[in-house]
């Protein structure tokens, strides 16, 4: 990716104005996760320490646009970014009439910028409030970059200069490194409930991966494609001739989609319906599919293990009951065992990694949800594009 990164530009004493994603969980005013948080501050430090007046701004949750309400508010995440950060980080209401930056070396932050009319809508009007504020913007959402708004889009194309933060930086790099220039063999694992949700991810992945593993109810798909008997699996029926389809299309690319040999199947979704592994041959009509079987865990580690690139997007089983995790644990050892670079993301895939332990083994963890998938289905992301007309 062509775009300007911060670390390029003289930051002392200008008016930096950083778009972060810390869009995290809050609940009764606590926050229960702070991923988000903890991968925004490389930028902020390197901000800080090199002598700008540093202004974040960030959304969280989705109140109604242009209306307070208090359990929007980033109250917390100011209060957890002063205590991460070791200083004061005051929260800034009424910023776009004009605001006067911090002094050099400190950062506040500004109220959820969908209490702003014209956020969604990408309004220039609103971005040009915005671009004001700053000499210098950095866009640091990686999270947000699908989304054209006026805090990711129509600032970096008003502001007097607009770049690229860290962690952005970090996931293109990571991305392109997986996908645009990838080390083959390339295995893509995409999992999840439904080929519909990923059916333009599996389309694009399908010509340019060696192997794509699929799982979760995205297999059942192609299990009864390829013929066999999936019971009261999860399934879209309207998208059976898509999957054979895409079967065919990754073989004519050299490729391959391989299937599961056995699964462990259940009799309902629930903590007390036994798990019982059989072969997909042996799959009957009062059977759902919740998992991949052992025989199919340890054929896939061995293609992870011959990878030498892997995107990861999606569990393979039902991995929040317990019984039907092993799957998905198995997959997980196995992309963190092999030496292959490898990424993962979306919030399924990121909470199964953390379950399993297995966060040192995987070699980059990307923040984004829609984000990454709209990379993975090829897409450009309207933030991004911003950024290297500017870099132009």
């Amino acid at each position: 990716m062509n775009v300007l990164r911060m670390s390029d530009l003289p930051l002392a004493g200008k008016r930096v104005l950083i778009r972060e994603d810390l869009n995290v969980p809050i609940r009764d005013g606590k926050i229960e996760g702070e991923a988000r948080i903890a991968a925004s501050l490389p930028g902020i430090r390197f901000a800080e320490e090199a002598g700008a007046r540093v202004m974040l701004m960030s959304h969280l949750g989705r109140p109604k646009e242009g209306v307070f309400s208090p359990e929007d508010s980033l109250a917390p995440v100011a209060e957890r970014l002063s205590e991460l950060l070791g200083e004061a980080v005051p929260l800034v209401s009424g910023y776009l009439e004009g605001y006067e930056a911090p002094a050099p070396g400190r950062a506040v932050l500004f109220e959820n910028v969908r209490f702003n009319k014209g956020e969604g809508k990408d309004d220039a009007g609103l971005g040009g409030k915005y671009a004001a504020l700053c000499d210098i913007f950095v866009m640091d959402a990686f999270g947000t970059a699908h989304r054209a708004q006026a805090s990711t889009s129509a600032v970096a194309r008003l502001a007097p200069a607009a770049c690229a933060g860290p962690l952005l930086c970090a996931e293109l790099d990571a991305l392109g490194r997986a996908l645009a220039h990838p080390e083959h063999p390339l295995t893509a694992v995409i999992g999840g409930s439904k080929v519909s949700t990923k059916l333009t991810v599996l389309d694009n992945l399908s010509k340019k991966v060696d192997r794509l593993i699929v799982g979760g109810g995205i297999a059942n798909n192609f299990l009864k494609a390829a013929g066999y008997e999936i019971g009261k699996s999860l399934c879209e029926p309207d998208l059976f001739d898509e999957s054979a389809r895409l079967m065919e299309a990754a073989k004519q690319a050299g490729g391959e989609i391989p299937l599961p040999v056995d699964v462990v199947v259940g009799r309902e979704f629930s903590e007390s319906s036994p798990a019982v592994v059989k072969k997909v041959s042996e799959v009957g009509p009062e059977d759902m599919i919740l998992d991949i079987g052992p025989e199919t865990c340890r054929i896939y580690a061995r293609i992870l293990a011959e990878a030498k690139s892997i995107v990861w997007n999606g569990p393979v089983g039902a991995f929040e009951l317990d019984q039907f995790g092993k799957g998905t644990e198995s997959l997980c050892r196995a992309v963190a065992a092999s030496a292959a670079f490898s990424i993962a993301g979306g919030g399924d895939t990121l909470a199964a990694i953390e379950k399993y332990g297995q966060e040192k083994g995987i070699s980059y963890l990307s923040t984004g949800g829609g984000a990454f998938l709209e990379f993975l289905e090829g897409k450009t992301l309207p933030a991004v594009a911003v950024l290297e007309e500017r870099a132009r």
